[in-house]
């Protein structure tokens, strides 16, 4: 038990140091770590919710398809920035969008599995009894599912009040067990959610109210290497002509933007008018923080994850993608190094809060919740206390967070502003360039050649 205590300890101290994602932390602590299971369901971790899901149900059915090129199936990564004002509690919240699609779940996982060649089944309902039903129908004939819980709604993360109905992202449902469902949210345990508490999570969120993906184990079997190599110049395709439209909400302009809003003294929404006073600025600056870096719920930037796929589908295809891997893993430092300058560890309340959020992390995904129909037991002993240490963190979290909200503990605003817009200008630049490297890559007929794959004996 000392052991196991001593390496919670450290992997949490490597999240909170790092901004690193549980499953990456615990590679480094762990030397060689075992796959977890739970009966025929093997635990992959992961690192982007999406593509982390899709990739444990293909594995489930047989489908040895890596997280990284599921990622780029989907079109790889993507761009958006949003500062939120919540009159209600005086908060501010960034949404940042790092994925192809980031506002469109739902779209994204048709998009993928259409590429890869899988056939699923969609089901949607308004009404809570027919969705219920349908998820104990799939459950209950060994099918794993896909769904999108409410993150207030569905429990385990500790959220507060005042973010429900702000939505969620994918999680694989892959068992029922009596009162409860068992999921995989890319942790070493199983998270047990009642059912009651799950159909109401599922429910909240209009635009995507009670979604449920299948996938037909059938077509998971069909994905081979040309069929995968496919999906690969597809997502290059998809990324090259997606990352360069014109939006600033919705494309690379939007790190121009958000340069831009951080020293803008005249817009509502620049930084300087909406933090003139400082409060609301540390909750900014953590969510943040927890955007940008795989520590959070999202997966952060998800540059590293893209440039893995990249140098994965390199080899499948014979392409010079090398070089762009690099940028890419490169660009992820530049992220990282942005999200270090926003929230140092060198403010006792940032360090605290960065501590937290690991808690959190780690308690939820290494031992997983115990749920309201869990048996008695030491699984189940240690998934209650995992839960409860991590309501425990998450309340302490949400409350030093309004503490900060009130008085800002940064000393300098205008210097912060200044170096965040210096550093995302750097960014958008170096990610333009990328991109337009990528997309003459396109253009050349170098990714758009059939003949690569039928000389390459894919």
């Amino acid at each position: 038990m000392t052991g196991k205590k001593q390496l919670k300890i450290r992997i949490r101290a490597r999240m909170a140091k790092t901004g690193e994602s549980y499953t990456a932390a615990r590679r480094h602590v762990v030397a060689r770590p075992e796959p977890a299971t739970d009966g025929d369901w093997t635990f992959r971790g992961g690192r982007h919710p999406g593509s982390a899901a899709v990739a444990a149900v293909l594995a489930d059915q047989g489908a040895a398809v890596s997280e990284p090129m599921v990622f780029l199936a989907g079109g790889g990564i993507g761009a958006g920035y949003i500062l939120w004002e919540f009159a209600h509690d005086g908060s501010r919240h960034l949404t940042l969008g790092f994925r192809n699609q980031w506002q469109y779940h739902d779209r994204w996982t048709a998009k993928t599995l259409d590429r890869l060649g899988v056939g699923f089944a969609v089901h949607t309902t308004s009404g809570a009894k027919g969705a219920a039903a349908r998820l104990a129908a799939e459950l209950d004939a060994g099918r794993p599912c896909i769904v999108l819980p409410d993150r207030y709604h569905v429990g385990y993360w500790g959220l507060p009040e005042s973010l429900d109905g702000y939505g969620g992202h994918p999680v694989v449902v892959y068992r029922g067990d009596g009162a409860d469902v068992l999921v995989d949210d890319r942790g070493t345990a199983p998270i047990r959610v009642p059912r009651a508490r799950m159909n109401a999570a599922r429910a909240r969120v209009p635009s995507y109210r009670n979604i449920l993906h299948v996938l037909d184990p059938a077509g998971s079997a069909g994905i081979d290497a040309e069929r995968l190599a496919r999906a690969a110049l597809e997502g290059l395709r998809d990324a090259a002509e997606h990352l360069s439209a014109a939006s600033e909400s919705f494309s690379l302009p939007a790190w121009r933007k958000w340069s831009r809003m951080t020293v803008d003294r005249r817009n509502a929404k620049g930084w300087p008018k909406v933090f003139a006073d400082g409060r609301g600025l540390a909750g900014a600056l953590l969510s943040m923080w927890e955007g940008v870096e795989p520590v959070g719920v999202d997966g952060g930037n998800l540059r590293d994850l893209f440039a893995d796929g990249l140098q994965e589908a390199g080899a499948l295809l014979d392409l010079p993608l090398a070089d762009l891997a690099e940028e890419f893993r490169r660009i992820h430092g530049l992220w990282h190094d942005l999200a270090e300058a926003a929230f140092p560890l060198a403010v006792p309340e940032f360090a605290r809060m960065r501590a937290l959020t690991a808690r959190i992390r780690e308690s939820l995904l290494a031992e997983g919740a115990a749920g309201g129909g869990a048996d008695a037991g030491t699984a189940a002993g240690e998934a209650g206390a995992a839960a409860q240490d991590a309501v425990d963190g998450a309340a302490e979290l949400w409350e030093l967070r309004a503490a900060v909200d009130r008085v800002s503990p940064v000393e300098d605003h205008g210097a912060l502003f200044a170096e965040l817009s210096t550093r995302l200008a750097e960014i958008h630049r170096s990610e333009s360039e990328a991109i337009a490297a990528l997309r003459d890559l396109v253009r050349q007929g170098l990714l758009a050649d059939s003949e690569i794959i039928s000389v390459h004996q894919l």
